[in-house]
């Protein structure tokens, strides 16, 4: 792709092909097409009513607990984003169409609360998605995830968010409520401080400066808040993690974890291919150090591993990581939840983990 072709505000640059379709759309000559068929089009938004919203997550290097995803693919446009691979069960693409084809779980609270219901539902944190953005901007319109939060005061269920997108200030009142409960922790994700790389990195995203000043009024407004510098990608953004934590602990964060990138499925290529065009004269010395992370390849499924790599790179960042944390962070910590508080609409108490 010539650079006057690049998609900006666009992550990927195409779609690689679905591995789960037998038949596919192709540009094999271009000349017969009446438009490009790879264009920086519109998002496109898709209703799905699922019967169930709440999956287990027993990964050992995660730890239990619950994810819910009240939307499908995702708009901000993350090239790294793990999710990517997940959009092509739904028959579409892990490149564009993961960001301009997004789904609609409407029905997501009332499910949520018919599983709480219950009689052998078991209290753990329920990750916020986990999977995508929930505070997305079709989250502005939709208000999907403010209900939901809404549905687990009720319940006084425990919850874990991560978002990079100041659209979590609008439900300030309830995360609020559940705070006062013990019932909630905040993840806010801070990649990089640099906004020209944000732009290409994260494209749609709330800036890092915007970011830190969300974890200033969440903290300011007396929750606990972890800030996630993740993905950390060596050669690109690695040396900023002192920035990021110290900048973090400014603002009043009480926690910070990272995570090396990892390119598992179809992210390998399309990240190969956005940092080729979006950083040519860096690709091969990025490529290079997430491959020495890895084991000598760009993807890992590896527990523990996968998260935070192996190898001399993978031992720099973790030795810096450390190093920031105990200069800035030293002695903060998430305060634990309170299980105790759950029960029922008719107010019995169901089983605690």
């Amino acid at each position: 792709m010539k650079p006057e072709e690049y998609l900006k505000g666009r992550g990927a640059q195409y779609n690689p092909a679905n591995p789960y379709l037998k038949q596919e759309y192709v540009a094999g000559h271009i000349e017969g097409l009446d438009e490009p068929m790879i264009s920086n089009s519109r998002t496109e938004f898709f209703i799905e009513n699922p019967k169930k919203i709440v999956n287990r997550v027993e990964s050992p290097d995660i730890g239990l607990s619950y994810s819910l995803n009240p939307y499908q693919g995702c708009e901000h446009g993350c090239i790294y984003c793990y999710a990517r691979n997940t959009h092509q069960y739904w028959g579409y693409g892990a490149g564009l169409d993961f960001e301009r084809k997004i789904i609609i779980k409407e029905n997501a609270p009332e499910v949520l609360a018919r599983q709480l219901e219950n009689k052998n539902w078991k209290v753990m944190p329920i990750m916020l998605a986990g999977n995508t953005d929930c505070y997305q901007p079709i989250e502005a319109k939709k208000k999907l995830t403010r209900r939901i939060l809404e549905v687990l005061l009720q319940y006084r269920h425990p919850v874990s968010l991560i978002t990079k997108n100041a659209l979590i200030l609008r439900d300030m009142d309830l995360l609020q409520e559940l705070n006062k409960l013990d019932l909630v922790h905040v993840n806010i994700s801070i990649t990089t401080l640099d906004e020209k790389l944000r732009q290409k990195l994260e494209p749609r995203t709330a800036s890092g400066a915007k970011r830190l000043e969300v974890v200033r009024q969440l903290a300011a407004a007396g929750l606990d808040v972890n800030v996630m510098v993740a993905p950390v990608i060596p050669g690109l953004n690695d040396s900023e993690i002192p920035q990021i934590i110290k900048k973090a602990a400014e603002a009043g964060a009480c926690n910070a974890a990272y995570t090396i990138v990892r390119l598992n499925g179809s992210i390998g290529p399309i990240f190969e291919d956005w940092i080729r065009q979006a950083f040519p004269d860096k690709a091969d010395k990025v490529l290079h150090q997430i491959a020495d992370c890895h084991g000598g390849q760009l993807n890992d499924s590896r527990f523990g591993t996968r998260i935070s790599g192996e190898g001399k790179f993978a031992e720099a960042i973790a030795n810096l990581f450390k190093m920031s944390k105990q200069k800035y962070m030293a002695g903060r910590s998430h305060r634990p939840y309170d299980y105790s508080h759950f029960c029922t609409r008719s107010g019995k108490q169901l089983g605690l983990f």
